[in-house]
């Protein structure tokens, strides 16, 4: 089945990639042993184990000591160089998307929080915390402020559903613009309660500032993604024709962020089960 003219490693690693994306493999399913594959294909165990490293590095595949190797849970990629809302990021993975609002009040805003919306500390904002699902699994918690004139646009919204991004659209209050900021933390106690963790677990920790026209900032937001079910690949091109160093550095060609399906050590039912009321 294999052909001249190309290494074999990377025809075997085709093929098992084809019948992957055709289905013939599903996630969690236990793929041909070394063994079978070199004696279907007619190759050494060393060819074999370079085209499943290459599947394995492609986050296609995960490998299991004495066990074999097995498909990993399809990854999607998002376009985070775009402004994109949570539910059009889990329309593109394939995930229901759905929201569980755990507050929506007024409070003053603390100094952090003035600085992001550029108003006085102590003017008053309306904070937003929610729970954030997709296929009814929690993958994200945020925290959001935005200033009364905004947050009155969505009184009386169906904010489980709706997203910000849309309802302000849909009211020619456009978002143009948005500033991100994105680090590793450690989880809290109320935040790894939303999210169904351990306290302490990795999280990925996105600060985003986002704008309307004329520079105006329509909210601060804090998302918590479970780093078991996101991560963030980035793309870059370098122009070969160019000899001389420049400053500039490369241009983005992509920033995504990877959902997919996985578990993680989860935290006390009860105790999550708690945070919902």
């Amino acid at each position: 089945m294999l052909r001249p003219g190309r290494p074999r490693h990377e025809q075997l690693s085709d093929w098992l990639r084809e019948q992957i994306e055709k289905g013939r493999y599903k996630p969690d399913d236990r793929l041909p042993s070394e063994h079978e594959l070199s004696e279907r294909f007619g190759v050494s165990r060393i060819t074999v184990r370079r085209a499943l490293q290459t599947l394995e590095h492609e986050g296609l595949i995960y490998r299991r000591q004495g066990l074999g190797s097995f498909v990993q849970n399809p990854k999607i990629h998002q376009g985070l160089v775009r402004l994109t809302d949570f539910a059009e990021d889990m329309a593109r993975a394939g995930l229901q998307a759905r929201s569980e609002i755990l507050h929506f009040a007024p409070e003053p805003a603390s100094a952090e929080i003035a600085a992001q919306l550029e108003i006085p500390v102590g003017q008053l904002v309306v904070r937003l915390d929610r729970r954030r699902l997709g296929n009814e699994e929690p993958i994200a918690f945020d925290r959001t402020w935005m200033s009364p004139f905004y947050a009155q646009f969505l009184e009386g919204r169906k904010l489980e559903q709706e997203t910000i991004y849309g309802i302000l659209e849909s009211l020619d209050i456009p978002v143009v613009r948005g500033r991100y900021r994105i680090e590793a933390v450690n989880a809290d106690a109320e935040v790894a309660r939303y999210l169904e963790v351990m306290p302490a677990t990795a999280l990925l920790r996105i600060d985003r500032v986002s704008y309307t026209v004329g520079g105006k900032v329509v909210y601060y937001q804090q998302r918590f993604y479970r780093s078991d079910r996101v991560a963030y690949e980035l793309v870059l091109e370098r122009d070969s024709r160019r000899r001389i160093p420049t400053t500039e550095g490369m241009p983005l060609r992509e920033f995504e962020p990877v959902f997919r399906k996985g578990q993680t050590a989860r935290a006390d039912p009860s105790a999550a089960s708690n945070s919902r009321h």
